[in-house]
């Protein structure tokens, strides 16, 4: 284990009022508008430069004390144990059992992250599989990819049928005005108004409801209506 080389009274003494500096802040402590003798003095410490805030942010890396998924917030600036925010995105994919989409990552992250994933996938450093209405992001090794993959099926099994509030009304909606349409029938017609609605969710919602009873007590109420008396 390497010991950590002591930084310089100036840096010390900063870093000591304030855990997060930015770059005037160390040209100040150093008495420099250089830049190359900021990091000259900042290149021998174990230092991290934020990964939130296009890396303005600097702090030593025996400040933070990271949460589980290696993250720590000094107020809205993100620092990571990864370092860049290409490298927390990879391993936080990597290490999530059934894979992150993107509305999973970016509460974790706290950024919009769609061009940095799309960017990790064009170059293999993940792989994208399509999930319900999102992407699933995946290891890039096949073989872990694949055990995300199957993990997050198996975690979706009991939920997959379920429609979200707004398909739950078109379909009752039509049901209601087409009382003698099958499920088939329902999803084939809200697919071509372009809803994503399968035929199984719409199975799904009417024994939900019960609404097969209703079906058939309105087909017998027509046909009692329709049968000539005698």
């Amino acid at each position: 284990m390497l010991t950590p080389v002591p930084a310089p009274p100036p840096l010390d003494a900063l870093f000591r009022r304030t855990p997060v500096v930015d770059l005037q802040a160390l040209r100040r402590a150093l008495q420099t508008t250089s830049r190359t003798t900021v990091f000259r003095a900042l290149r021998p410490l174990d230092y991290l430069t934020s990964y939130s805030h296009g890396g303005r942010y600097y702090t030593l890396r025996r400040i933070p004390r990271f949460d589980a998924h290696g993250l720590w917030w000094q107020g809205d600036i993100g620092f990571s144990a990864q370092g860049t925010l290409r490298k927390t995105l990879v391993e936080l994919v990597e290490t999530a059992p059934a894979g992150q989409t993107h509305d999973e990552l970016q509460p974790l992250v706290r950024l919009r992250v769609h061009d940095t994933l799309r960017w990790l996938v064009a170059r293999g450093l993940l792989s994208r599989r399509p999930w319900q209405r999102a992407s699933l992001y995946l290891s890039a090794r096949p073989e872990v990819a694949d055990a995300q993959w199957q993990r997050r099926q198996e975690r979706a099994a009991p939920t997959a049928l379920v429609l979200d509030a707004a398909e739950v009304v078109d379909v009752l909606v039509h049901f209601i005005q087409h009382p003698d349409d099958h499920p088939a029938d329902i999803a084939r017609h809200l697919r071509g108004a372009g809803h994503r609605v399968s035929v199984e969710q719409v199975e799904a919602l009417f024994a939900r409801y019960d609404l097969k009873r209703g079906l058939q007590t309105s087909r017998r109420s027509r046909r009692s209506v329709s049968r000539p008396r005698r």
